[in-house]
């Protein structure tokens, strides 16, 4: 995870069709044999398609030209030309491609999740068999193949999932992922442990609720300030939103309404998403009467609070997620 890559550009480019062949039929005891040549085959064609165990796009920065295989040309004795093979390119849940030139959005895998068939192959170009008639019993014409079309496509990834979790660097993001889930983010007791986006399963009974936390943010985020802002796309198709502030931090009374300003900064949808918020580190002693201020402060908000080391209020904030994501019973 690392080798994170969330955009990439890339051309690709469908197979040309085989040309058609011109060839007459040589067989003993027939001096004049009739055409023969086969048709070309034809190109091949540049699939995308969903491959779900992939989370980013670094498998199209190692190679940035896809071509689907041309046709093979036609033979004599009415052999057709092979048609070539689909060049077939994965991408993950939630990659939009859009034309490199233009800007036109191509496919939003986001939306969409079946095979897409972008371009296709050129058809195969007609042998001199095509040709014969009662006026011309030995054409000596074939057509060539069709050429295949070429694209610049940039290749961008919004992470697909139901909870975004949302917080100032170190205020236990990555712990909780790491808690409620099978991800195992990097955790250390400084600010931007996480760089990258961290995905994470969270199975409540039958459900399977998607989490995803990015690096923390910081204020003056939605200017290009921290290391949050380039991550921020990520959370824009979440179902909901987490608001992790940490109770042990001095400055927590304010820590929400930077978040909530920097996110509507960035787009005012976010700010729309349903959410909670959740103070961490309850283990901490005085957290329990930061709790209650956040609480009266907020009166229209939910506010829980957690001990990721205890475990206290976990399975309360697990339900809440649920029922924000839409799994609600």
């Amino acid at each position: 995870m690392e080798k994170f890559a969330d955009e990439a550009l890339i051309e690709v480019a469908s197979g040309s069709g085989g040309n058609g062949c011109v060839a007459f039929r040589r067989e003993k005891y027939v001096p004049k044999g009739g055409p023969s040549g086969g048709d070309g085959g034809r190109g091949g064609d540049v699939v995308f398609v969903i491959r779900r165990n992939l989370r980013t796009l670094a498998h199209l920065r190692y190679r940035q030209f896809f071509k689907a295989e041309n046709g093979r040309d036609g033979e004599g004795a009415g052999r057709y030309g092979r048609n070539g093979a689909d060049i077939v390119i994965p991408v993950p849940p939630g990659t939009i491609l859009t034309d490199a030139d233009t800007g036109e959005v191509i496919r939003d895998f986001g939306k969409h999740t079946e095979e897409f068939r972008f371009l296709k192959g050129g058809n195969g170009g007609w042998g001199n068999i095509r040709f014969k008639s009662s006026v011309n019993q030995t054409p000596r014409k074939a057509l060539p193949g069709k050429s295949g079309l070429q694209v610049r496509v940039r290749a961008e990834l919004q992470l697909m999932a139901d909870i975004g979790l949302v917080g100032f660097p170190n205020a236990g993001k990555s712990s909780l992922l790491d808690r409620f889930t099978n991800a195992r983010p990097k955790i250390a007791p400084y600010p931007f442990t996480t760089k990258i986006p961290n995905l994470g399963v969270l199975t409540l009974d039958d459900r399977d609720i998607i989490l995803a936390d990015i690096p923390g943010l910081i204020e003056g985020a939605s200017e290009g300030l921290g290391l949050g802002i380039r991550f921020l796309k990520h959370i824009s198709r979440t179902a909901a939103l987490a608001f992790l502030i940490d109770l042990s931090d001095d400055a927590y009374p304010d820590r929400f309404d930077i978040l909530y300003k920097e996110l509507e900064a960035f787009s005012p949808g976010l700010v729309r998403k349903p959410r909670v918020i959740i103070g961490t580190k309850r283990d901490v002693p005085g957290t329990a009467e930061r709790l209650e201020d956040l609480k009266a402060k907020y009166p229209a908000e939910t506010v829980l609070g957690i001990s990721v080391f205890s475990g206290l209020g976990l399975s309360e904030s697990a339900e809440v997620m649920a029922k924000l994501s839409g799994y609600e019973e």
